[in-house]
């Protein structure tokens, strides 16, 4: 089976880039997720992959910021089992940052049970976070990137219907790039082209700003 065909996506109308997966559909229209989210999923493994701009919190530090956002997210969603698998150091990301800051990004990976919409409880599905939260300090705002992978799905969930109930089936085995890569793919592509986008005079002539 084919590898995964990947390509550079626009976000928030070309203000933003990056590079994920063909298979993941936009799906920001559909289900009418806020203005300062934009949605992406693989319905045949139920998938999925969202980048949020948010207001940047003063109050969490850099370090296990990521942890903070994937505990909130937890918290947002009644998530039940929350296990948190991994989380990295600070790290400047390559080529990103505004006039003299660097953005700074860290990233956590977690499980946790979660149901979809407003089913309850007994419609959890076990799902695998990864969460990365780039920090652009200049412009006072966290970017989240948060990609979601199954692990188990419930039979009560509406995700049954679609991909079926018990365990996911192996990105390997769907010829399908695993949601791990997928992440750091989508993480380490991410670039702004227009960076008043978060409400900030920018200057043409400074190629720092790119």
């Amino acid at each position: 089976m084919p590898e995964d065909q990947c390509a550079e996506r626009a976000l928030f109308g070309g203000a933003i880039a990056s590079t994920f997966p063909l298979r993941f559909q936009d799906v920001s229209d559909i289900r009418q997720v806020p203005d300062h989210q934009e949605a992406f999923v693989d319905p045949a493994r139920d998938e999925s992959l969202i980048i949020e701009i948010l207001d940047l919190k003063l109050d969490v530090a850099d370090n296990g910021s990521a942890t903070w956002f994937l505990q909130d997210l937890a918290t947002e969603q009644d998530a039940e089992g929350r296990t948190l698998i991994e989380q990295s150091g600070v790290f400047e990301a390559e080529g990103l940052h505004f006039r003299n800051m660097p953005v700074v990004i860290t990233t956590a990976v977690g499980q946790m049970a979660i149901s979809k919409g407003r089913q309850g409880r007994e419609a959890q599905n076990i799902v695998r976070v990864y969460l990365a939260n780039l920090r652009l300090k200049e412009v006072g705002t966290d970017i989240l990137i948060t990609a979601y992978e199954p692990i188990l799905i419930n039979p009560f969930s509406e995700s049954a219907s679609t991909v079926g109930a018990g365990l996911a089936v192996p990105a390997a085995q769907s010829g399908c790039m695993p949601m791990a890569e997928v992440f750091k793919l989508a993480v380490s592509s991410f670039k702004v082209n227009d960076w008043s986008l978060f409400g900030t005079a920018t200057d043409a002539n400074n190629p720092q700003l790119s």
